[in-house]
């Protein structure tokens, strides 16, 4: 009997047909109150009531203003017109097209009385999304076509990749017998890619391609030495000076002497080409220059240095000459007018800021109006100097002994030679002239340093009886295979013309 009570009680209390006293109204009965107290509201008529008593068309409390429960807690939607939507969407589509940015600056003002005048509002206020500021530009190797809005993150893929650059040389030659003299210049590297080198009275030729050594010459008198070298642009000529105050010329191909010319009365340090007119510098402050197609070949004399000329280099355009002595002087002499009168020039800029015997010189080859210049041991310094207006650009202290300088084109670069007390090769990026790296693993001064055809290695040699490569400018592979492709087309034109 316990059992059917506990079943009838559990039957009564899951009955539903019990009236529920905490359930919200039912909808008919909102009705019925509400037609109800319609009715009897004053001044109100039963058709009224009547049209009150249909579901209403808006929701209540829609044009009523109701404040939010917290502070900040819904969010702002900005309302615009059909006529700004349209002007964003024109914004967006012509986001990739390039921009004129000549005149930019001169127009924004114009542009927005414009569309102040034509639209109501300015322009730039109608772009969905808007930024203070102009845009990032898209990092180097960025390959995709939109524009960078927001944050310009370095990512792998976006970084520009930096160059190896080995800490040691490529080759090393035996140099022996060399004249361990600051004041000449015993090294030079052909356009055939030949390297020249001067060992006490004799001229070898290294063929960089094959590895092939030649004797090219040997002086008569153990007591005379060769003091400079230079190769024609061609690369089948070779200048020699000599401690005897002789300049001779060289057929290589042939290992031939073509001619020996006298005219200087001390030793000839330094020797530079400019097409058929060879220019030498000797002891006694004097540059000769001489013309070796014509048998009177000394045409021109140049007197701005009181001592010795050990730097003597052409601009690449022919233009001007540089002269570098041991009398701290940097000249610069212009080229002599075919058909001259007077055989002596003046000097356009003499400069005297050096402090110490300048014979490293070296011209900018994308930049024909830039002269590096690099002083001695009391000096120290390299000088760039703007040709055109005379002005020194810039000046930086190496803390060592200046032996040579090179521009290095492949990566616009200036590499340095040092003596006392580095004894070091220094490369700098230039204009900023920020030090990249340094090249040690020479024992003594390095004494001349010149640069391969390709622009690719660096040849250095030393005190320490030395010749070491630095294959420290390779090219890109793309960009050598553009380079390339230039030359040969500009081959071809030239040919079919």
């Amino acid at each position: 009997m316990a059992q059917f009570g506990f079943e009838n009680d559990i039957h009564s209390i899951l009955k539903l047909d019990m009236p529920i006293t905490n359930a919200p109204m039912a909808r008919w009965q909102r009705k019925a109150s509400s037609s109800n107290t319609s009715a009897l509201t004053p001044g109100k008529s039963a058709n009224v009531s009547q049209s009150l008593s249909k579901t209403p068309s808006k929701t209540p409390g829609k044009n009523k203003k109701q404040t939010p429960s917290k502070m900040g807690g819904d969010r702002f939607i900005p309302t615009r017109n059909s006529k700004q939507m349209d002007v964003a969407s024109f914004l967006l589509s012509r986001e990739n097209e390039p921009v004129n940015t000549n005149n930019a600056a001169g127009t924004s003002e114009s542009q927005k009385a414009w569309s102040m005048t034509l639209n109501g509002y300015d322009i730039e206020e109608a772009k969905i999304l808007h930024l203070g500021g102009k845009p990032l530009n898209a990092p180097e190797g960025y390959q995709n076509n939109l524009k960078v809005l927001y944050s310009q993150v370095t990512t792998p893929v976006s970084t520009k990749k930096t160059r190896y650059i080995s800490s040691a040389p490529d080759r090393i030659l035996d140099a022996p017998q060399l004249r361990n003299d600051f004041y000449l210049n015993l090294l030079d590297w052909s356009s055939r890619n030949v390297l020249a080198v001067a060992l006490h009275n004799s001229v070898y030729l290294w063929d960089a391609s094959q590895g092939d050594i030649i004797l090219l010459m040997k002086l008569d008198s153990e007591e005379d030495y060769i003091c400079s070298l230079s190769w024609t642009k061609e690369g089948s000529y070779l200048a020699i000076g000599t401690s005897d105050c002789k300049v001779q010329l060289w057929d290589v191909e042939n290992l031939k002497r073509l001619r020996s010319m006298s005219s200087h009365t001390a030793r000839v340090g330094s020797l530079s080409w400019n097409d058929h007119v060879l220019s030498s510098g000797s002891r006694s402050g004097h540059i000769h220059h001489h013309d070796v197609r014509v048998a009177n070949h000394h045409i021109s004399t140049l007197t701005g240095h009181s001592q010795e000329v050990c730097g003597l280099k052409w601009s690449p355009d022919g233009r001007y000459l540089a002269s570098g002595g041991n009398d701290n002087l940097v000249c610069v002499w212009p080229r002599m007018q075919e058909g001259s009168v007077s055989n002596e020039s003046q000097a356009v800029h003499c400069w005297s800021e050096h402090q110490g015997a300048v014979k490293a010189l070296a011209w900018c080859p994308w930049q024909p109006n830039i002269l590096a210049s690099g002083g001695g041991t009391s000096d120290r310094h390299i000088r760039i100097w703007n040709v055109n207006s005379g002005s020194c650009i810039t000046s930086l202290d190496t803390q060592s002994q200046i032996s040579s300088l090179v521009f290095a084109p492949n990566y616009k670069e200036l590499v340095s030679a040092h003596g006392y007390a580095h004894n070091n090769l220094t490369i700098w990026k230039y204009p900023s002239l920020v030090k990249v790296t340094e090249l040690n693993g020479h024992e003594d001064r390095v004494l001349s340093l010149t640069l391969s055809p390709d622009s690719s290695t660096v040849a250095t040699i030393a005190g320490d009886e030395t010749i070491r490569l630095w294959k420290s400018f390779e090219m890109d592979p793309i960009k050598k295979k553009a380079k390339e492709r230039a030359v040969s087309n500009s081959a071809i034109h030239q040919s079919i013309r």
